[in-house]
This record gives structure tokens, sequence and C-alpha cells, in this order.
């Protein structure tokens, strides 16, 4: 067995072994975000609570080009190819401690990393064949980035995480961490289960792949990065993520003085539709099925499809050791273990496919809901008031 197989195999068995934009702004497609290649600076649109859901950007329609076909791209992000989209509205930032607690007190939702785990989940997950463990090993809990001493090679992530029973949303390093201080920064160790949860609860619901990257690109028409092609413009970072050219190589923390972990969200300047991290801080969920030859399949299409909703199971074969069919849900952004040595996700284009009941501690989501749905929302709540 290879050395990345055994290190996948390792990440899931850890779990075993440790266990106008209201009435007056229609989603139009003829709405384009700039020019393409020179785009005009382009004003963001944000709700107050009448004129659009407060906390929430408007993302106009249009057409663009997904995926890239640059230097840095990956097979997976290959061909860019057209897709268009009608207006939505989207999170201006990731969901924040604070939030989620509000829906977790308000629901008394428990989310994955809290419950036992099921062995059903973990099997499709891992080779076949793999036996059963006993179920006083499957305890809760979640990944947890723990780092290393010193320089490591790059291809056995299983030395830079740990399975940590006990680790959950309100402890992200596991049971003797916290979240005191952190209500604004993104709530992290949250599973796409979880996010769905919380995106219903909200009136709302995760993006599709497709609507995040043309959200992220804020009308720059095949930009590398979310504010432009330059990683550090006039040498200011722009995400938060693992810089190496400013702190340790990756994935060593042996330097107490340089933080490693999420930030509070809308530390960075925002990108040209008035979203924040979209790049770096946290990776985030989307609604779509991850296949790894998704745009390769999009591109034969005779016409750019219309808001598509991303294909009907996964399919990763790239993936050793893990069943080509598994599981997953498409995540994008990056986080701050992202650096130019390692992932460099932190590009628009980049993208990956993640278990969807898998909870980490880079790892979180943000909500978008259509111009439709807002107005229900506002005539139901106006509904309830004169009643």
């Amino acid at each position: 067995m290879s050395k990345r197989i055994r290190a996948r195999v390792w990440l899931v068995l850890g779990i075993l072994i440790g266990l106008g934009v209201t009435a007056g702004v229609a989603a139009s497609l003829d709405v384009l975000p700039g020019q393409r290649g020179k785009p005009d600076k382009v004003l963001a649109v944000l709700g107050d609570g009448k004129k659009g859901p407060e906390g929430m950007a408007w993302i106009p329609g249009g057409e663009f080009a997904m995926g890239s076909d640059a230097r840095m791209s990956q097979p997976n992000e290959r061909p860019a190819h057209k897709v268009r989209l009608s207006g939505f509205w989207m999170d201006t930032h990731d969901v924040t401690n604070q939030e989620f607690a509000r829906f977790v007190a308000a629901t008394g939702y428990v989310t994955t990393a809290e419950r036992k785990p099921r062995w059903e989940d973990l099997q499709v997950q891992l080779p076949p064949g793999t036996p059963r463990p006993d179920d006083s090993k499957l305890v809760p809990g979640a990944m947890v980035f723990v780092g290393t001493a010193s320089e490591v090679s790059l291809r056995d992530f299983s030395q830079w995480w740990r399975y940590v029973p006990g680790a959950d949303w309100r402890h992200p390093q596991g049971p003797q961490s916290n979240i005191i201080g952190k209500e604004d920064h993104p709530v992290v160790q949250v599973s796409y289960e979880d996010a769905q949860a919380y995106a219903k609860w909200a009136g709302k619901r995760l993006p599709t792949e497709a609507e995040w990257e043309f959200a992220a690109r804020g009308g720059l028409e095949q930009a590398t990065y979310v504010w432009g092609n330059e990683l550090a413009p006039n040498g200011r970072p722009m995400a938060n993520i693992w810089d190496t050219r400013e702190s340790q190589p990756f994935p060593v923390v042996t330097d107490e003085k340089i933080p490693v972990g999420t930030t509070p969200v809308g530390t960075y300047a925002p990108n040209n539709y008035g979203l924040y991290d979209m790049a770096g801080n946290v990776w985030q969920w989307t609604g779509d099925w991850y296949r790894a030859d998704a745009f390769r399949i999009e591109a034969q299409y005779r016409q750019p499809p219309l808001d598509p909703a991303g294909p009907a199971q996964s399919f990763d074969p790239d993936d050793p050791g893990v069943p080509s069919a598994a599981p997953k849900r498409v995540t994008r952004g990056g986080s701050f273990l992202c650096s130019d040595t390692y992932c460099i996700s932190y590009r628009t284009s980049a993208r990956r496919g993640t278990d969807p009941m898998n909870s980490m501690s880079h790892l979180g989501f943000r909500t978008v809901m259509t111009q439709a749905q807002w107005q229900l929302a506002q005539a139901n709540k106006h509904s309830v008031a004169v009643r």
C-alpha cells in the first residue's frame, strides 16, 4: 500500500481508532458584473432587511467562464466553460459561531461531531473489506489540525491531522478548547448535514458550486484570485492563508508568535460584490456532489447551462484507497492552511470533494437565497404581523 493510500485510510480510520434589489431589480441574465477582462468596479448592493435580506449581498445574474485553463489549474478545474446564472443573494461572510449558536439555541440541534459516528457513514469512505470496529471505538469527535514540530514530507497529511474525541463546533481543537472571544469567527467543525440544517432553519440554502464561483469572482473574468492576478498586491495580504514568506514552513507550528487558525470574518477586504473571505480562512460547503470530471462534462453542452445544480452523484478516481463513488460534496475557497507550497486552493477556480459527514477545524459555510425566497419571507413576516 502506498504512503498516500495509507495516509487517506489513516484519516478515516482515525475516527475508528481515536474516536434592486427588491422588486425593482430583477435576477436578470442581462446584468453582467463588469467588462470582460477589464471589469469596472462593481459596487456592492447590500441588503438592509427592507430592500433585501440583512447581512447578504446581491449577486447579479450573468454568463461567465467557470473553471480555469491557467498554468496553476488542476485537472479537476479544467476546462474553463461558459455557465449562465440567475441572480441571487449571498451571505456577505461565513456563518459565525454566534450565528450558529443562535440556531442551536432555537432548535436544540446536535451536530454530527457531537454524535456517535455511524459505521455505515464511515464504511463507504474506506476500502472494501475494511472490518467493522467494536462500537466502543466509535466516539463523538472531529478532525483537528495539530501541525508538526519540524518540516515533513507533504505527501502524508496524517502527520498534521488528528481525529480528536470531543472536538466539535464549541470545542474546535478538542475538549479543552472553546470559542469564547471568537463569536465573530466562522463556525467550523460542521458537516454538510449541519450546514444544511442551519440553512433550512434560516430559510436559505447552500450555494451551488457555480453560484459560489460566480460570486467569488466578483466580476473579474478568469482572474486567478478573488481580488485579481497578484497574490499580494503591493505586499499586502488579501486573505487568511498560510503565507510561507511571513511564517513558518507548512505545517510547522512551533512558533507561538505566529497564530494559526481562523480570523474574524471581515478581517480582509471584500471582493467587488461585498463578499468577505471567499478565499482563505475556512473551506466552504456547496450543495453540489463532487465529480472530478464535472467541468469536462459541462464543457460538452451545446449551450451554456442555466443555473446548473451539479452532477447526480459523486465520482473521484483520484483519491487512492477511497471508492471512486464514495459520497463527496464540493467544498470551495481554501483555508488558513493553504500555502504556496501546499494546496494553493485560495485560487478562485480551485475545488475539491469532501466527505459530507466530515467535520474539520478549517471547514465552514455560507448560505444563499433567491429574490423570490426573500419576497416570500417578507410576505410571510407581514402576514404573521397582521394576524
